[in-house]
This record gives structure tokens, sequence and C-alpha cells, in this order.
């Protein structure tokens, strides 16, 4: 159904804001964690899992989340979320633990709306501008999250961390209004949906699950390296503002490429071409880490490449989740589904290498794995490159 130009608006800026809030609420935390430990009393063994319950959260909810968008409508459901997301932000100021945990966890719930649905939205509201809307909201929410780690721990030094936690949790108020308005500003049709349509099934593309591999690998690998390579820097003899300084520069690169890659992947083989550069980033960043004595210059170098390179990784995901599918029941399905089995993967990923890490005492293997893994994400990418979609016809459904 049409919209009208007040809808337009009102989604547009609703798309950003609420890009706005899907990963601020998890990159503040870490700045926060030495006075979460001591004003709350935190066990230190508990505070990976404040970064690990958001992502075990991703997992289990995406699935019901797409049931609930194809039942409800997704635009109603991403609202619905939202507001479990605004509960939770507003839990974890009070000053307990219980609270923070509890917080998390609808925290974790909330962002999983947003993960799912917006792409969903975007392909059945805006299918002649698809590049232009996932841009906007990609963007966003790196350019938020990042600064959102940058200035809590500032926030946190001038004031305090309850003051922090309720300053950011204004991100989620304005997000929670505006798609509000937006909301009430669709048709009713458009509003309603389809509340018959049952749920899609799938699980039995395998393309669906080569893009749930995809999905999978860029989550593990983008999680590791952001818990891991500031210390791996700091092994190799950087000073540890120097490692901290690289590591931000591998957070903030991928922020163009996460811009670029919805448009390049409208080109002709735009798609293929991103997955080759993804492997080429990957694989010449961790090469490069491995050389011994290497600069700081040089490793700005590789962090570039890994950071564009993961940056582009999970762009070019949405842009499967909306390239491969019929219509928006199909993309908040696949969407669904792909982010589940990933984050339950991802999840395990700052574990695993830590373990390897402290087992073996070598940070190289942590790069050669690095590089498997980008390899088997290669393949992944080729093949569903090659796939038109995950049911190829109507007869498939």
């Amino acid at each position: 159904m049409k919209k009208n130009h007040t809808s337009t608006a009102w989604l547009t800026w609703g798309i950003m804001l609420v890009g706005a809030n899907l990963r601020l609420p998890i990159t503040m935390i870490p700045p926060l964690l030495p006075t979460i430990k001591q004003t709350l009393g935190l066990p230190a063994s508990m505070a990976g899992m404040l970064t690990t319950i958001p992502l075990l959260m991703f997992a289990l909810a995406s699935p019901l989340i797409a049931k609930m968008g194809n039942r409800r409508g997704n635009e109603c459901s991403l609202l619905v979320a939202l507001v479990i997301l605004l509960a939770g932000s507003l839990l974890r100021i009070i000053p307990s633990l219980t609270a923070l945990i509890a917080g998390t966890l609808l925290i974790g719930f909330g962002i999983s709306g947003g993960n799912v649905l917006l792409p969903a939205i975007i392909k059945d509201q805006f299918p002649h501008s698809i590049g232009a809307k996932t841009s906007l909201y990609t963007v966003t929410m790196g350019l938020i999250a990042s600064l959102g780690t940058g200035l809590a721990g500032l926030l946190n030094q001038q004031f305090n961390m309850q003051i922090t936690l309720a300053a950011f949790s204004l991100v989620g108020v304005f997000g929670l209004l505006v798609w509000a308005l937006a909301f009430r500003t669709l048709p009713k049709k458009a509003a309603r949906q389809d509340v018959q349509r049952k749920n899609i099934a799938v699980s039995r593309s395998m393309l669906a699950w080569w893009i749930a591999l995809f999905f999978g690998l860029q989550s593990f690998l983008y999680y590791s390296l952001l818990t891991w390579l500031p210390s791996l820097w700091q092994a190799a003899g950087f000073s540890q503002i120097a490692a901290g300084n690289l590591a931000t520069i591998f957070q903030l690169s991928g922020m163009p490429a996460t811009l670029s890659i919805p448009f390049i992947a409208e080109k002709r083989h735009g798609l293929l071409y991103s997955v080759w550069g993804i492997m080429l980033g990957f694989v010449l960043g961790a090469l490069g880490i491995l050389i011994p004595g290497a600069n700081f210059g040089l490793n700005v170098v590789y962090a570039l490449l890994m950071g564009v390179a993961s940056g582009a990784a999970f762009a070019i995901c949405i842009v499967f989740f909306q390239k491969k599918t019929a219509d928006a029941y199909e993309t908040a399905s696949l969407s669904g589904f792909a982010q589940s089995v990933g984050y339950l993967f991802a999840a395990v990923g700052p574990v695993l290498y830590g373990f390897i890490q402290t087992s073996t005492g070598s940070w190289d293997l942590l790069l050669w794995l690095t590089v498997g893994l980008t390899l088997l994400m290669f393949v992944a990418g080729l093949i569903i490159n090659a796939n038109h979609r995950i049911f190829p016809s109507k007869a498939n459904r």
C-alpha cells in the first residue's frame, strides 16, 4: 500500500534511531566494568557474561521474533521489542546486580527485534531504496556504538554509573517514541499485515544454512577479534594505549564498508566482488600481524584491512537476507533463523580464543585460526552468491 510523505519520513527516522540502539547497550558496558565490579560486587569471572548474555539472547530470541513478526506484523512486533529494550535499559539503572543481569536479558531480547525485523521492514516498506535504508541503519548502529564505548568511561568519571546508564537509555526512549509515531502513520493494512500467514520453514533450504554459516562465522570473528586483539598487540610489544588505538581503528574502519556494501551489492557482480574483498581483508590483515617486528604504521594498515572486512561481512549478511528472499515474510524468517544459529556460534568465539591462547600460550595460533575460518566463510559466500533465492520457486515453499 502506498505510503504518504509523512509516513515515509517517520519510518526513515525510525529506522535510523532503531539502528542506534542495536549495539550501544552492549558496547557501553566494557568501560564501566571496573565500576560495576566495585559497586555491585560483580565477580571477575562473570564480567564477560555481560557481553555473552546478549549474544545468547540473540540466538534464543531471533526465531521467536521472526514468528511474531510474521503473525503480528513486523512493524508492530518491532514496537513491542523496543518497549522491552527500553525496560531493560531502565532496569539496569537500579544499583543491583540482579537488576543488571535481568536488564541485560531484556536488552538482548529487544535488540534481537531490530536485528531480525529491520531488514524485512526495509524490504517491504522501501523496495526501491533498500541499499540506502540498509546503509542508514547499519552506519548509525556502528557510529553510535563506537561513541558509546568512548563516552561511557568519560561520563562515568564526571558523574557516576547510574547517571551514565540513564543518559544512554535516552537513546532507547527516542527510538521507541519515533517508531511509535512511524507506526501510527502507516495505513491500517500495512500496519497489520496478514496475520493468517503461516511461518516459513527456512531450515528446509540448504541455502539458508549456508547464509546462517556465513553470518555465524563473521560474528564469531568480529567478537573474538574485538575481545583479543588488544591483548595480542600488547603481547607483540605495543603499549596498552597503542594497542587500544589499534583496536579502535579496527572497530571504526568497518563503518565505511557498512555504508558502501548495500550499494555495491546492487551492481553487476557486486556481491561476488564483496565476498572476495572480505576474504582478502581478513586474510591479509591476519597474516600481516603474524610478521614479527612490524611497526605501528603497518599494524594500522592490518587493523584497517580486518576492520573493513568485518564491517563488509556484517553488511553483506543483511543484503543476503534481502536479496535471497522473495518477500518480507521470507526475509524475517531467514533473518531470524540465520541470527539464531549464527549468534549461538558467535557466543563461543571469545571464550574459545581465550581457551586456545591460555592452553597453548600462542597468539599466532589464533591468527592462523582466523585465516582458516575466513577461508571457510569465503567458500560459503561463493555458494550463496551462486544461488538465487532460498526457495527457487513457489512450489518449493
